[in-house]
């Protein structure tokens, strides 16, 4: 039997401060559809709401769990958000992008920074190719934009037209001008 990885992360006493990273595994459908299905939490994502469970199964035993770096973001082993890293390819290997996204009822609560924090501290370790973590950020985003700061990070700039975002807020897939950091 396989044994599950995961990180943990804890840092003052209350009872969002114990967090882990985890693969994700079928059974995590219900939880993924809390955040996966909120407008509030796919608004600045670069897919529309799930609207069925079979859409979210399919997704997750497709492109979740054989992503390399795709992790359910865990209170009390209970995934309430997701965060990967995806790897460049050529001779932007070196380069990996940061997502992640967090069910509404959890924003403010600093366990998105911590989740960043997590994966920013390991990843270089488990993946020696890297030699930048990156995010980018709808300028919009300023809840996302707290996140990367609080976990370290430092905005380079806006890129215009860079991101494809199919949210209400855009009304269709269009470009938005990102955040750099």
């Amino acid at each position: 039997m396989e044994t599950r990885s995961t990180e943990t992360f804890q840092d003052g006493g209350d009872e969002f401060s114990v967090i882990c990273l985890r693969k994700f595994e079928l059974s995590d459908v219900d939880n993924f559809m809390v955040w996966a299905t909120d407008e509030r939490v796919t608004r600045f994502c670069r897919f529309n709401p799930y609207t069925s469970r079979e859409q979210a199964i399919d997704y997750i035993k497709n492109t979740v769990i054989p992503h390399p770096y795709f992790r359910a973001i865990c209170l009390k082993d209970r995934a309430i958000g997701a965060i990967s890293v995806t790897s460049n390819s050529g001779e932007d290997r070196c380069r990996g992008e940061l997502g992640y996204l967090l069910a509404a009822k959890y924003w403010g609560k600093g366990i998105a920074a911590r989740a960043v924090k997590m994966v920013a501290s390991s990843i270089f370790t488990e993946w020696p190719h890297l030699e930048r973590l990156e995010a980018l950020v709808d300028v919009e985003n300023t809840g996302s934009q707290r996140v990367l700061e609080k976990a370290g990070f430092v905005r380079e700039g806006v890129l215009r037209n860079q991101a494809r975002c199919s949210s209400a807020t855009h009304g269709r897939l269009s470009k938005a001008p990102v955040a750099s950091y």
